[in-house]
């Protein structure tokens, strides 16, 4: 399977998960600070990293962001924190994070986030745009023009944390789905996929979050399946 490292300073967190993925197969090496994250990235050259935010020589953020401008991050990392915020979150995934996860994280989220890392894989090398240098080596020319380039935060913002949960959340939410219709220019079936939601549920909460579908044909095509989809009035949504 694949090789993956696990980035905690917590020992309980590091055994739990190597115990996990090596139960899925995969092939798991384990570091307790940046240190070590930095050492072993640079002898086994993983195929994926679990990096956690709150490390106490340096940030999983701050080591996110040293990969990332010295050319070294040519694997997909997912972050996980226990006390990470919304910003966090954001900061991640502009930098080239490709899920963040919650402490405690649960088992489905977990398997479902590694899943999609790997089927996707980044490829940087210094100078080169994100994943065209993986598009260009496995399909060539044409499907590295078919892949997205990736798409600035469109709600690249400071979320104001001193307000109800729900408004804060709401807003999170919001900016995540604007960046994900950004990166699948308008795709609510790739949107889906991405998002792990089915194409009604979602596109009944991008409704529901007033996110903007936008004005192109694929957008209106999308959007008028899955209001296809929707049941009739008078009649209640079956059970999924």
């Amino acid at each position: 399977m694949a090789s993956i490292l696990v980035v905690d300073d917590e020992m309980g967190i590091r055994e739990l998960l190597s115990e996990i993925l090596n139960d899925e197969g995969h092939s798991v090496s384990l570091a307790e600070n940046a240190a070590q994250a930095r050492q072993m990235r640079a002898q086994s050259r993983p195929d994926l990293v679990l990096l956690d935010i709150w490390m106490p020589d340096t940030d999983g953020v701050t080591l996110l962001k040293e990969w990332a401008s010295s050319g070294q991050l040519t694997m997909p990392v997912i972050m996980m924190s226990g006390h990470g915020t919304i910003d966090h979150a954001v900061e991640a995934t502009r930098i080239g994070a490709m899920a963040f996860l919650e402490k405690p994280i649960a088992l489905q989220k977990l398997l479902q986030a590694v899943s999609q890392a790997l089927a996707k894989p980044v490829a940087r090398a210094a100078g080169s745009p994100p994943q065209a240098t993986a598009a260009a080596a496995t399909n060539g020319p044409t499907a590295a023009q078919d892949t997205p380039p990736p798409a600035a935060l469109p709600s690249e913002r400071a979320f104001l944390l001193d307000r109800p949960l729900r408004e804060a959340r709401d807003e999170f939410e919001r900016a995540y789905f604007e960046f994900h219709l950004a990166r699948e220019n308008g795709s609510m079936t790739r949107v889906a996929e991405k998002t792990g939601l089915e194409r009604t549920h979602l596109y009944r909460k991008i409704k529901q979050l007033g996110v903007d579908l936008g004005r192109s044909t694929r957008n209106k095509s999308d959007s008028t399946s899955c209001a296809e989809d929707e049941p009739a009035a008078g009649h209640p949504t079956p059970p999924r």
